[in-house]
């Protein structure tokens, strides 16, 4: 599981970004974290997957997660995708493969190129690639030590209509699989389907937690989002 304990990030003196945050992916579970510009999505994520200091605990699967076994947990999907220019496809496999010590791995990083329609790609070099290639070059990268958490930062943009059904798909799989998976975004259609969890961040707190179970007949996450952000009904915590 992913599980924050009163987790505050201050950029400065004055910059409050998160404040006093909890919340908890369980394993098996889709948690999505919405919320408008600047409600502190990102730098939580960022703290999460160990790349900002903060207050508070994080912990993956019971390791802090800043060490050496959460790291070799956790799969990390950035915003901004972040490839090697000079290394092609199929060398940013093999570094991940040699990074994560994996044996085997040949046959389920083809599976992922192929997927996500990058097997005809693997002698290009990350600076000859599309963003959205990019993007799925990421997602290729981070899903394949087979994580146990997942973390997926705004992952749809860029993509194509064939990669959103594939990863979307793959999320699922992710999820039955046991995986505890958390997908910050603002594409909140892209989610509508299939989420456990949301955690709506309104100014650097979680202004509401909710189960898909809490919603009422024909609510979607997009009315529950709206509600709490815009201050249409009261958010219950």
């Amino acid at each position: 599981m992913i599980h924050l304990d009163h987790v505050t990030k201050r950029y400065g003196k004055k910059f409050l970004a998160n404040d006093d945050v909890s919340l908890c992916i369980e394993a098996g579970e889709i948690g999505v974290l919405l919320g408008p510009n600047g409600a502190g999505k990102s730098t939580l994520i960022k703290c999460i997957c160990g790349l900002l200091r903060h207050e508070g605990s994080i912990e993956l699967f019971g390791y802090e997660n800043r060490s050496k076994e959460a790291k070799a947990l956790l799969g990390y999907v950035p915003e901004t995708p972040a490839v090697y220019p000079m290394l092609t496809v199929e060398e940013h496999m093999q570094f991940i493969a040699k990074a994560y010590r994996l044996e085997g791995w040949g046959e389920r990083s083809l599976d992922l190129l192929i997927r996500f329609e990058l097997d005809d790609k693997r002698h290009k070099l990350g600076k000859e690639l599309s963003k959205g290639m990019q993007q799925k070059l990421s997602i290729c990268a981070a899903l394949l030590p087979e994580p146990k958490a997942v973390v997926f930062d705004e992952p749809y943009v860029g993509l194509d209509p064939h990669a959103i059904r594939e990863l979307k798909a793959l999320m699922v799989e992710l999820r039955d699989s046991g995986c505890a998976v958390l997908v910050s975004t603002h594409m909140i259609d892209t989610m509508e389907q299939d989420w456990d969890t949301t955690h709506i961040m309104v100014n650097g707190r979680i202004a509401a937690t909710r189960q898909r179970t809490d919603l009422v007949d024909g609510e979607r996450l997009e009315d529950l989002f709206f509600s709490i952000t815009e201050g249409r009904r009261e958010a219950k915590s």
